[in-house]
């Protein structure tokens, strides 16, 4: 975006050229959904949710032990939680379609200044960021969406 362009000109270059790509990424990586910020631009492009049937809907239950922090969010792929209220933020290159291990740090939740990491519980792809980077979250909230490897 340039100077010289006027707010409708950025939309007409959003309604252009930039929400057909983000559709084409959300459907091609499988994302729910994507924002991008350019200048005093902000375009979101969402997925429409599928309502699931009652039977697939997540129970409540505890999780074992080395389940801490996966939260069931989809029939192939995972959630990971939040350990601690604070501000999150991703690690370094994190991004949909990002091949990790287990153990891979994904991020932190920093809470009065105490770093807590969030780490990958298996090897896996990540799906989608969740939510903003320095974004406040609440112990349990959904992060991230990870498919697990084949």
């Amino acid at each position: 975006m340039t100077d010289s362009e006027t707010p409708l000109q950025d939309v007409q270059r959003a309604a252009d050229d930039l929400i057909p790509r983000l559709t084409e990424r959300l459907a091609r990586y499988g994302l729910g959904e994507l924002e991008v910020r350019e200048g005093s631009l902000r375009v979101r492009v969402a997925r429409t949710p599928t309502p699931a049937a009652p039977s697939a809907a997540p129970r409540a239950v505890g999780l074992p032990p080395d389940r801490v922090g996966v939260v069931p969010s989809g029939p192939t792929h995972h959630g990971i939680a939040s350990p601690a209220v604070g501000f999150f933020v991703y690690a370094d290159g994190l991004g949909p379609g990002l091949k990790v291990d287990k153990g891979d740090e994904l991020g932190h939740v920093e809470m009065l200044g105490v770093r807590h990491e969030v780490r990958a519980p298996r090897r896996g792809m990540v799906r989608n960021l969740v939510t903003e980077a320095g974004e406040a979250v609440e112990y349990g909230q959904l992060l991230i969406e990870m498919e697990p490897a084949e």
